[in-house]
């Protein structure tokens, strides 16, 4: 007998957005601090990168509910130099501080042409190409780097090793979506790794290997993803720890592989970067040539085993602008999760579309 699979239940973004952001309040968050986090959830979700949007709620209440993440953070910003500061998060969720970061970084760039904003100790920041692009609607160039806990290997070591940590750059265009680039140092998602577990399908080869380091094809072994490009992907890693963590006096790879417990603990850091055109000749101008140099790419002959030439952020945009018309699909599990926390927490689950 067969069965028929259960359906994704469609849901309007601004009501998507509004239910994560009650939850996220009945969690412990401030209503200001909830609107945010929920905010880039629903980017994310817009975007169609699942495994960054509403699936997160449920696990941010987790973290919230065990302390991991403080939902009462004393954020700082200490600063001795007009174009840098660092943003001590206090375990703040990472939207909270990162969005902190994001809208300092192009407070300050205004004033000095460019300029950095480090964050230290906070807990998981999401899709951090919501940060860059939150620059990038300003008008600057975004470019955001994140380190976190061992979770990769690491080219000739044995074992989890360094963080999948990933780079993020918007760039702004004048008619064009904004190029965003949003990439892990790593083969593949650890989400994508579970996923073929759970469908029974074989992992690409040198994507993911085995607690041991060894690599594996076989989803039920794989626990670990393994470096994008071998020593690119591991060197990249590393130097965004260095950039990151280290940077900020906060470091996570020397720590996590010490004898001290707490290097164990959950943390990320980060380093937002925002450029402003007009210190460079121009914002009308730089925009302008960031259009044709696009124009010029998606000008070029396709190969004949593609089906266009897209650059960095193109269809996720078209995805966004197309769920943003005709709502956000949620996965079953995902819908069950949110309606257990619903009913657990006293909050209206918003009315599905379809």
């Amino acid at each position: 007998m067969s069965t028929t699979p259960p359906k994704k239940v469609l849901v309007p973004a601004d009501d998507l957005r509004t239910f994560s952001a009650a939850l996220l309040e009945k969690g412990g968050l401030s209503p200001e601090h909830a609107a945010t986090t929920a905010d880039v959830f629903v980017w994310a979700a817009l975007r169609g990168v699942d495994s960054h949007g509403i699936a997160r709620v449920p696990a941010y209440l987790e973290l919230l509910a065990k302390g991991v993440a403080n939902a009462a953070a004393d954020i700082k910003v200490e600063s001795t130099t007009p174009a840098a500061a660092v943003v001590d998060a206090d375990r703040a969720p990472g939207p909270v501080a990162l969005t902190a970061a994001a809208d300092e970084a192009v407070r300050r760039a205004r004033e000095t042409g460019i300029a950095s904003v480090g964050v230290r100790r906070t807990v998981h920041t999401g899709a951090i190409g919501y940060y860059v692009s939150r620059i990038a609607e300003q008008g600057l160039v975004g470019i955001g780097f994140v380190a976190g806990m061992p979770n990769m290997g690491y080219t000739g070591v044995k074992g989890a090793a360094v963080a999948t940590s990933p780079l993020a750059i918007a760039v702004p265009a004048r008619d064009h979506a904004p190029l965003l680039l949003d990439m892990a140092t790593a083969t593949i998602a650890l989400g994508k790794i579970r996923q073929a577990k759970a469908s029974g399908t074989p992992l690409p080869e040198g994507a993911a290997a085995t607690e041991d380091g060894t690599p594996t094809t076989d989803p039920e072994k794989a626990v670990m993803p393994l470096p994008l490009g071998g020593a690119k992907g591991s060197g990249m890693s590393l130097a965004f720890e260095l950039l990151t963590s280290v940077l900020v006096g906060a470091p996570i790879f020397a720590s996590f592989h010490s004898d001290d417990p707490a290097g164990r603990k959950h943390r990320q850091n980060a380093l937002l970067i925002a450029v402003d055109p007009a210190a460079f000749g121009g914002t009308d101008e730089f925009t302008a040539d960031v259009d044709t140099t696009l124009a010029t790419l998606k000008g070029l002959p396709v190969a004949d085993d593609a089906d266009g030439v897209y650059y960095p952020g193109e269809r996720s945009a078209t995805v966004a602008s197309k769920r943003g018309a005709q709502g956000i699909p949620v996965p079953p599990k995902v819908w069950r999760d949110l309606t257990e926390q619903a009913e657990k927490l006293g909050v209206t689950l918003p009315q599905p579309v379809g």
